[in-house]
């Protein structure tokens, strides 16, 4: 993969505008302006603040994945967009046709869920690197995913704050003098809840996540674990590891985002506060480190405890089954991925009580985990079959 240092700012495509990472991209880009360059962004649904993103960087191509919205956006006309500005088409095309724009350099997918798929492939079929925030795309088609970057020499860089601290830590390193990989997990809203009082949580208390501002869907993730599980599934792929190798460890702190253990018995630990900026600036800068930090660094003039304690996967059984699957293999990722979705998205919308989140899950898995999904097709098609399977289960 190319490692050379661009001669000019480099031009971002930012898929996810108006979400919590779109949020601190934006900061990570204003503060960087004499290195980095906003050209495109998208969203779902929210014209608004997708307009004043474009106005603010003087954006001149937008897309709105919500037909609807793409519409009334497109119909306003020149007194509404900014200057030159285009809307694309609605849907994933939209999404495409962003992440394929010959000015552009680095797409950073920030879709939530899977739809972020396609254009992830596009970008890297037309040789953009990769600044990948959504986990799921790697769970459900990892190995599509790698094989695209690997074709086309584009460069597949992690956002995910965890990914990236293994990332740096093991960057110029053999790969078999790694012994295995441990991800940091805050433990979400209900780290010190007895487990009885679990199956009273709400939607309200799920949503209280003690140390990071993010979305409802992986707010909800972080409370059951499943982001974890997700993440382990996600490092196995990034970094060709057995499921043995991959563990994780609930730190309160969120301070240490990854611990990395060699064969001489040795370990390495990235650092620092939680912010999603840190992640995304390395991704975007990549491979120079920037002048400074877009939020503050840690600091050791005061006084701060570091705690770890064991992820108990009876307590958090979506954890159990994201190793169940990466065991598994085969279609069993893009199943559990699938099926979480649908389950968290029917307790936002109070249709399913919080522990009905692994019961679908696990049902869902134990039916379709075994399909085999060697082609892109198929793997598409055992996602919808195992979110119309769970579905049924609600």
């Amino acid at each position: 993969m190319p490692t050379a240092p661009y001669p000019r700012r480099k031009r971002v495509a930012l898929l996810g505008a108006t979400g919590s990472v779109g949020d601190s991209t934006l900061r990570v880009i204003r503060a960087h302006h004499e290195a980095l360059e906003l050209v495109a962004v998208a969203a779902h649904g929210n014209a608004d603040k997708l307009l004043g993103i474009a106005r603010a960087f003087g954006v001149r191509h937008l897309a709105l994945y919500d037909e609807t919205a793409a519409a009334a956006l497109r119909a306003a006309g020149p007194s509404v967009l900014p200057p030159g500005a285009v809307v694309h088409a609605p849907g994933v095309e939209g999404l495409e046709q962003l992440a394929t724009l010959p000015e552009v350099d680095v797409v950073l997918v920030a879709v939530v869920g899977t739809a972020g798929l396609r254009p992830a492939l596009a970008a890297l079929a037309a040789g953009k690197d990769l600044a990948l925030a959504s986990k799921e795309i790697l769970v459900l088609a990892g190995a599509h995913v790698l094989a695209a970057a690997k074709k086309s020499g584009a460069r597949l860089l992690p956002v995910d704050s965890e990914h990236s601290a293994v990332f740096q830590c093991i960057e110029g390193r053999a790969h078999e003098e790694v012994r295995r990989v441990i991800l940091t997990a805050s433990g979400g809203a209900f780290r010190d809840w007895p487990f009885a009082k679990l199956a009273e949580a709400t939607v309200a208390d799920a949503l209280k996540h003690p140390n990071w501002s993010m979305g409802p869907k992986i707010t909800v993730d972080s409370a059951t674990l499943a982001n974890k599980g997700l993440e382990l599934i996600e490092a196995s792929v990034l970094f060709g590891l057995r499921p043995e190798q991959c563990a994780a460890v609930v730190h309160p702190q969120s301070i240490v985002h990854c611990l990395v253990e060699f064969t001489d018995g040795t370990m390495l630990a990235q650092l620092c506060p939680p912010s999603m900026t840190f992640p995304i600036q390395h991704a975007l800068l990549y491979p120079s480190r920037g002048r400074r930090g877009t939020d503050q660094a840690l600091s050791l003039d005061r006084l701060f405890t570091l705690e770890f304690r064991p992820a108990d996967e009876g307590r958090f059984p979506m954890l159990r089954l994201a190793r169940e699957a990466m065991v598994c293999g085969g279609a069993a990722p893009a199943v559990y991925n699938a099926a979480n979705e649908v389950a968290v998205a029917a307790f936002l919308a109070g249709r399913l009580p919080f522990l009905g989140i692994a019961r679908v899950t696990e049902a869902t898995l134990a039916a379709l985990g075994n399909a085999r999904a060697d082609e892109l097709s198929a793997v598409l098609a055992v996602d919808a079959e195992a979110r119309s399977f769970a579905e049924r289960q609600i």
